[in-house]
C-alpha cells in the first residue's frame, strides 16, 4: 500500500469500521489535530499494539477554540500527516470538514467538571465543552474497541475519561507518555510557534518540573515548590505564566502536600506559544 486511504463521512468511516467488525477485528482510534510529529505517531505505535487496526482521525475542531484563539492559523499539512501515519502503520485516515462533522443548526453541548475545572479550564474556558462534544462524536461514529491520548495534555486526558465513564461509552481511553525533545521538551504542534531563541529556552519549564516534583515526592509543602518553579521559569524568558499547580493524579482535585500519586501541571507563554506541561509526582 503506497498511500493511506482516506475516508471524510461518517458513513465511509463506519462503513470501513463495520467491515473489519466483520472480520472479527479489533479498532483502536486516535484522535488528533494534525500537524502530526513523532509524539503523535507514538500513539499510532500504541494503537497498533492494543488493536487489530487503527483509525487517526484529522480535525481541528473550532468548538474548542475561543474567537481571539489560533483555530485559524493552527498548523495544517493533511498530505504531510497522512504520509507519516502510513509510516507508522495507521490503517485509515479519518479527515472529517467541519460541515461534516457539525451539521448545520446543531444545537447540542456538552457541559463538563470534576477535572475541568481550573488549571487550563480556567483560562480556556471553552475548551472541555468543545474537547468532549468532539471527542464524543468521533467515539460513536468510529465505535472503536480503545482510544489513545497522550498525557502531555494531562486534564485533557482525565476530562475524557471522566464524561466516558459518566456517559456510559463503551470505549477503553488509553493514556500514552509524553513524548520529548532530546532536551526535554514535550512536543507539541505549537512548538512550531517557537523562534529560535525561544525555542533554546523552553526546555527550562520541564527542567523545572522535573525538579520540583523530586521535592514534593519527599513530602515537602506544594506553596513554597510551586512559587519557585514559577520564579525560575521567569528567570529563564517565560512571559505570562497561567498556573503552576499541583493536583490529584485521578480526579486533579487541588493537594498541598503528596500523599498518593499526584501530577504537577504548569501552563506558560514563551513569545506567542502557550507550552503546556506536566510530570508525575510519586509519594516517596
Amino acid at each position: 500500500m503506497d498511500t493511506l486511504p482516506i475516508v471524510r463521512t461518517v458513513a465511509d468511516l463506519r462503513a470501513q469500521v463495520a467491515a473489519w467488525r466483520r472480520e472479527g477485528l479489533t479498532v483502536a482510534l486516535v484522535p488528533t489535530m494534525g500537524a502530526l510529529h513523532p509524539g503523535h505517531m507514538a500513539l499510532v505505535e500504541r494503537a497498533r499494539t492494543l488493536a487489530d487496526k487503527v483509525v487517526a482521525s484529522v480535525f481541528v475542531n473550532p468548538t474548542q477554540f475561543a474567537p481571539h484563539e489560533d483555530f485559524e492559523r493552527y498548523p495544517r499539512d493533511e498530505a504531510g500527516d497522512a504520509a507519516k501515519l502510513l509510516a507508522a502503520g495507521c490503517h485509515l485516515l479519518y479527515a472529517p470538514s467541519v460541515a461534516e462533522m457539525y451539521a448545520e443548526g446543531r444545537c447540542t453541548t456538552i457541559a463538563v467538571g470534576g477535572p475541568a475545572e481550573g488549571l487550563c479550564g480556567a483560562f480556556r474556558p471553552q475548551m472541555f465543552g468543545g474537547v468532549a462534544l468532539v471527542v464524543t462524536k468521533l467515539f460513536l461514529q468510529a465505535l472503536p474497541d480503545v482510544a489513545v491520548f497522550g498525557e502531555k495534555d494531562y486534564q485533557q486526558l482525565q476530562v475524557i475519561r471522566r464524561f466516558t465513564r459518566d456517559l456510559d461509552i463503551p470505549v477503553r481511553v488509553d493514556g500514552a507518555p509524553t513524548v520529548r525533545e532530546a532536551d526535554g521538551l514535550a512536543m507539541s504542534s505549537r512548538n512550531a510557534y517557537l523562534g529560535a531563541d525561544e525555542r533554546a529556552r523552553a526546555p527550562a519549564l520541564y527542567a523545572a518540573l522535573t525538579e520540583a516534583a523530586e521535592a514534593l515526592s519527599t513530602g515537602a509543602a506544594a506553596g513554597p515548590v510551586l512559587e519557585t518553579v514559577k520564579a525560575r521559569i521567569a528567570v529563564a524568558g517565560f512571559g505570562s505564566i497561567d498556573y503552576v499547580e499541583l493536583r490529584d493524579a485521578d480526579t486533579l482535585a487541588p493537594v498541598d502536600r503528596v500523599e498518593r500519586p499526584a501530577r504537577l501541571l504548569a501552563a506558560a507563554w514563551m513569545g506567542k506559544a502557550r507550552l503546556i506541561d506536566n510530570v508525575p509526582v510519586a509519594t516517596a
